[in-house]
Parts: C-alpha cells; sequence; structure tokens
C-alpha cells in the first residue's frame, strides 16, 4: 500500500517542531489566544467547549496498521481512551492539553502522519470512496489522483489564505460513494472515448446555505487535472467574497456570479496555468499509480464462507448489511461499524483501533479505510477468513449489523463538546438507534440514511439524510427540525423541511411515526424510504408527522 514516510517524515517533523514553540510562547504568556488562533488552526488544533481538539489528517482515509496502533496510542496517553472519525475520512481527539500537543504530533511525524490543513482558509484533506481500489464498479483506483491533489496542496504557498476552506473529493464508482455533490470541488472518474478523464462539478456545499454543485466541465482529461483544479480555485481565491464569511463558500461565489461566468474565468486560467505545468505533475501520477499497486490477491475456496452463513444467522446477517461486492472473485469488502448500542456514533477506542489494525494484518493485506460515514473498512478481505474475522470483531462489540439501517447514523459531537453547537446531537441519534432496535424494526426498514447536526453549520450532513435532523436553540430550549428526502449517493438532493421543530423528548416518537407510516405506505420490502419518498411526495410523510395539523 502507498506510504508518505520516505517523501514527507523530514517536513511533518519539521512543521510539528514549529508548532511546539508556537505552543511555548503561548503558554509562557508570550502570545494571546487571539494571536495563536491562526498559529494552532494551521496545525489542526481547535479551542472547544471544554478543551482543545485536535484533527488529525488521514489522506483519503486510507490509514495502515501502524498508523492506527499510534492513534490507538495517542488516544490512551493524551485523551480519554478514544478518538471520533470524522466526515472528511479524519480522526478528532476532543480532550488533549494544549502541552501534550507537540508530543502528539511528534507521534504522528514518526509514521508519516500530521494534522496540516485540517483547519483554517485553505485545501482540506481530500476525500474519496472508502472502497477505492475494490469496488467492483469503479472506472480506476481515484488514490493516486487523490495522493496527488494532496501532496500539491499541502502548504500549497497560493492558497494558504483563502476567502474560506475548501473541500475536494473524488469518486470512480457507477455509484457516487464520496459525495461529490456537496463540496466544492466533486471529481467523478470517467472513461471516454478510451480516454480517462473526470466530470468536474464546482459550488456544492452544505451548512448555511445548502447548494448542489454543478458540472463546470463535462470532460476533463486526467493530465489536465492539476492546473484546471489550481485554475477554479485560483479564480475563486480571487472572486470570492472576504466582506462576510458566511458568503465566502465558492458556493455562494457561482450561485452571485452565476456558473457561466465563473466557467469562462476558470477556463481563462486555464490556459494560462496549464502553460506552467511541464509534465511534473504526470510524472509526479505515475509514481503514484505505481505506489497504489493492487495487494496479491489468492485464489481459495469459499465453501467455509457459505457454510458459516447457512449454519449462523446472525454471521448471515452481518454479511448481507455489512459487505460491499468486491472487484476480485472470493474477496469481499469489509464495513465495520461504530454504531454499536450504547456507542457514541463515530467514537473508537483505543483497543478497538488496535483490533482493526491487527485484523487487517491478519486477514486485510494491511490496509484500512476511515469511512465517510464514520465507520472503518477492510476493503479486501477474502470471503474464506470472514467467519474468522467476524468472531474477532463480534467479542470486541465491532460486529453490528446496521451498516446503512437505521442506527447507523452520521451525528456531529454536538452541544456536548463543540463551542459552535445550538443543541445535542449525540444523545438524539442514541435514542433512535435504541429505539428502533427495541422495536425490532431495523431490518424491516431496511436502508435508510439518517443524518443529525447539532447547528445550522451541518457538520452532520443533515440536508443529505434521507431523513435529517437540525438542533436549534429556541429561547434557551433545544429544538429539532425534520428534514426529509435529502441524498447524497444516488440523485443527489437536499432534503426538505417538513415543518416546525421538535424539543428533544418529541424527536423518538415523532421519527417513529414517520417510519411506521413509510411500512404502510411502501408497495413493497425492496421499496426503501428514499424510493417512497420521491414516489409518494412529502404529504403521506408530513401527515405522520404532524397528526394533529392532518385530522385539522
Amino acid at each position: 500500500m502507498f506510504d508518505v514516510r520516505p517523501v514527507e517524515t523530514d517536513y511533518v517533523q519539521h512543521r510539528a517542531a514549529q508548532f511546539r514553540a508556537q505552543v511555548a510562547r503561548r503558554l509562557d504568556g508570550s502570545l494571546t489566544e487571539e494571536e495563536f488562533r491562526p498559529l494552532r488552526l494551521m496545525n489542526g488544533v481547535y479551542l472547544q467547549l471544554h478543551a482543545y481538539m485536535l484533527r488529525v489528517a488521514i489522506p483519503y482515509g486510507t490509514i495502515s496498521p501502524d498508523q492506527m496502533r499510534t492513534l490507538a496510542h495517542l488516544a490512551e496517553t493524551y485523551d480519554k481512551g478514544y478518538g471520533h472519525w470524522t466526515t472528511r475520512q479524519n480522526i478528532q481527539f476532543n480532550w488533549p492539553k494544549l502541552v501534550d500537543i507537540p508530543d502528539m504530533l511528534d507521534a504522528l511525524a514518526a509514521v508519516g502522519m500530521h494534522a496540516i490543513q485540517t483547519s483554517g482558509n485553505t485545501i482540506r484533506n481530500v476525500t474519496t470512496d472508502a472502497f477505492a481500489g475494490a469496488a467492483f464498479d469503479e472506472v480506476a483506483d481515484p488514490r493516486p489522483y487523490a495522493e496527488l491533489l494532496r501532496s500539491w496542496s499541502t502548504d500549497h504557498a497560493e492558497f494558504q489564505f483563502l476567502p474560506r476552506k475548501f473541500k475536494i473529493a473524488i469518486s470512480s464508482g457507477a455509484k457516487d460513494r464520496a459525495v461529490i455533490a456537496a463540496h466544492d470541488i466533486g471529481l467523478r472518474l470517467i472513461e471516454r472515448g478510451g480516454k480517462t478523464g473526470f466530470e468536474v462539478w464546482i459550488g456544492g456545499g452544505l451548512g448555511r446555505t445548502p447548494l448542489l454543485g454543478q458540472v463546470v466541465r463535462d470532460f476533463l482529461p486526467e493530465e489536465d487535472l492539476l492546473p484546471y483544479v489550481e485554475a477554479i480555485i485560483a479564480t475563486y481565491n480571487l472572486s470570492g467574497r472576504r466582506d462576510n464569511k458566511y458568503k465566502a463558500r465558492i458556493k455562494i461565489t457561482v450561485l452571485e456570479r452565476g456558473l457561466d461566468t465563473m466557467r469562462a474565468e476558470i477556463e481563462e486560467e486555464f490556459k494560462a496555468r496549464r502553460r506552467d505545468f511541464h509534465g511534473a505533475d504526470r510524472e509526479a501520477l505515475a509514481i503514484f499509480k505505481d505506489r497504489f499497486r493492487a495487494p496479491s490477491f489468492r485464489n481459495a475456496p469459499v465453501d467455509g464462507f457459505e457454510a458459516e452463513r447457512a449454519a449462523n444467522a446472525a454471521f448471515r446477517s452481518w454479511t448481507d448489511t455489512n459487505l460491499h461486492p468486491h472487484r476480485v472473485d472470493g474477496y469481499a469488502s469489509v464495513v465495520v461499524t461504530f454504531k454499536a448500542p450504547g456507542q457514541t456514533p463515530g467514537d473508537a477506542s483505543a483497543e478497538q483501533m488496535r483490533l482493526l489494525a491487527d485484523l487487517a494484518e491478519r486477514y486485510g493485506h494491511h490496509d484500512l479505510r476511515v469511512m465517510h460515514d464514520q465507520n472503518v473498512a477492510l476493503p479486501h478481505v477474502h470471503k474464506s477468513d470472514l467467519p474468522a474475522l467476524y468472531a474477532a470483531l463480534k467479542e470486541a462489540g465491532l460486529a453490528t449489523a446496521n451498516a446503512g439501517l437505521t442506527s447507523d447514523i452520521i451525528a456531529c459531537p454536538g452541544m456536548d463538546y463543540c463551542a459552535l453547537a445550538t443543541a445535542r446531537s449525540i444523545p438524539i441519534a442514541e435514542e433512535i438507534a435504541d429505539h428502533f432496535r427495541a422495536a425490532g424494526l431495523e431490518e424491516e426498514i431496511g436502508n435508510l440514511n439518517i443524518r443529525i447536526s447539532g447547528c445550522i453549520n451541518a457538520c452532520g450532513h443533515h440536508h443529505l439524510g434521507h431523513i435529517g435532523i437540525l438542533g436549534l436553540d429556541r429561547a434557551g430550549v433545544e429544538n429539532y427540525q425534520i428534514t426529509l428526502g435529502g441524498d447524497a449517493y444516488d440523485i443527489p438532493a437536499i432534503g426538505e423541511r417538513a415543518g416546525a421543530g421538535f424539543p428533544a423528548e418529541e424527536v423518538v416518537p415523532a421519527i417513529d411515526r414517520l417510519l411506521r407510516a413509510y411500512l404502510e405506505v411502501r408497495e413493497d420490502a425492496s421499496e426503501r424510504f428514499i424510493d417512497a419518498y420521491r414516489r409518494l411526495g412529502q404529504a403521506p410523510f408530513k401527515a405522520a408527522l404532524y397528526p394533529a395539523q392532518a385530522d385539522a
């Protein structure tokens, strides 16, 4: 698998030493918190509600077993024994002491990891499909392109002070699993006329003004990727608003100036910038493609896998929900969900991280992926190893068969951690999950994406949930709005607000009415909630949410 360490260890160690000196100046009072703020943000350090938070970069979600063990070490040495997976395929530590963060960065640097550009108005972690290099439906492995963008954008002098943060995602499958429509730049790998290239989207984003991206180029040859992306960001850097941070994202720039105007300016900038690229980017891409060679897959019988499925109902249920088709016969990609009963969604303990590292070495070709939905994937597991893998996960409480189901909820940290949050997210997510498990309805309901955010910044991506929940403060009381019909993957859509919000104690009963109504109106068990919503519209679901209004 790809390893950045031979190239960048010295650099990340230098950055860690630099930040150590900055922390020392903050602690001795030479820097005020306001003076320190831009320095810490450049190194992924936030000041949360109760403590500092360190966000560690995991480029395109790909992580090796020894790197995972380093995260486990940080969790138990400098935090409270756990970390939190994020929707940008990173990890956050919510309780470190400022004085310890330089030591954490040194430990990360020793295994080629860092926290550079996980914050600030710059290019954030480039994300992609967690099944990259394994997915049965992909055009090509998107990670070499993601690595090209990552290495180019890290400390790019021109783009360190953009109008606002900037996010890029790459999708390669027939089904988008990277949510490209909700990114500042979305790249879809495609083939046309025997050539590999990209469909380029710009202007997507959530938050206060949720907007889906638009196609600015329907086909960009792969050799033009870097100069074209540079042209987009340079155009935005000049034309994006800096007078109002709530209107500073490229989505607002595209909305206000129009896609055609932006396209013309980007194409003009592209012509000029392309002349400055003399092939080093294409040479780098060739190196990255070579380094991302597929592991040596083995050809072995899968009889034991089939026999265990026939004999063990719990194993069969787990394989039905938590496996993804692999491009190589006899293999599967495994989703390990961090949404077990009683577990904070997306939290991983040090013991769980070490187990994943061990299992990746034993069964998964030393490869792990942090997923957009706050889970972890082992992308390459031979089916004959799945019974043993499942047994090890079950013993550790990580074999919950719920990938893509009601309890597999994306949730931001909410008011339990975040200084920006106006309501809690985690307890609501836990209550919803527990309710439908106890009711025995989770499997019957089937595929359902629930997303919850604790404020309007939408870190829980509630706009893209089949059911989205937004927590707000209403005169000092937590109030939760529900949106319906959002979709991140199949047909990109922003959810529609259903009506007035609910107090915290009424959220679960409202969702219960909603999903029981869905079970009544769906055509058959194969019709998902989102499909029924598209077929019938909002009316029957709104009536279930607000029965008093429906009866009036």
